[in-house]
């Protein structure tokens, strides 16, 4: 049996953006995938976002069984390596740890949702956020993962972030 790709995906409060990247990964290629998810700490949510909840409950996808929590969990010397990390929030960016076994990075920037004042907005962006996340996660898991040119796959890895 072969190793699963370990793919982190990081925002400021991991409530919305980084919960809907996670949900969506492990209901998309569980089997080839382990899919984690963090923030920044000091910024960390007590509970995932009502929009997040909403727009997974409404696509079908299961959600993370845990509370939103640091990257400082992920980053710990005995935690598992990943093979990716994607950034869905560039302000956290340069603030991140040195994660464990140097994993590949990749910028996907999406804007902050959970930090609107109307939620009606807030839920439309959280589905528009999710559509978008799932599009990206559909190539991903389709990608040659397994014997690929690493630098190659790194960039593939990185395009998918330009894509809208």
């Amino acid at each position: 049996m072969q190793k699963r790709i370990g793919v982190i995906f990081v925002s400021r409060r991991n409530s919305l953006r980084s919960i809907l990247a996670e949900a969506c990964l492990a209901h998309l290629d569980p089997k080839r995938f382990s899919a984690s998810s963090c923030g920044q700490p000091g910024q960390i949510a007590r509970e995932f976002h009502p929009a997040a909840v909403a727009a997974l409950k409404s696509a079908g996808i299961p959600i993370p069984n845990r509370l939103p929590r640091s990257w400082d969990e992920l980053a710990r010397a005995n935690a598992p390596e990943a093979d990716f990390v994607i950034t869905l929030d560039a302000g956290t960016e340069l603030r991140q740890p040195r994660w464990p076994g140097q994993p590949d990075a990749a910028l996907w920037e999406y804007p902050d949702a959970a930090g609107g004042a109307d939620p009606d907005k807030v839920m439309h962006d959280a589905v528009q956020t999710l559509f978008s996340l799932r599009r990206r996660l559909e190539l991903l898991v389709n990608l040659p993962m397994q014997g690929a040119d690493r630098s190659a796959l790194r960039s593939d890895v990185r395009d998918l972030g330009y894509l809208r």
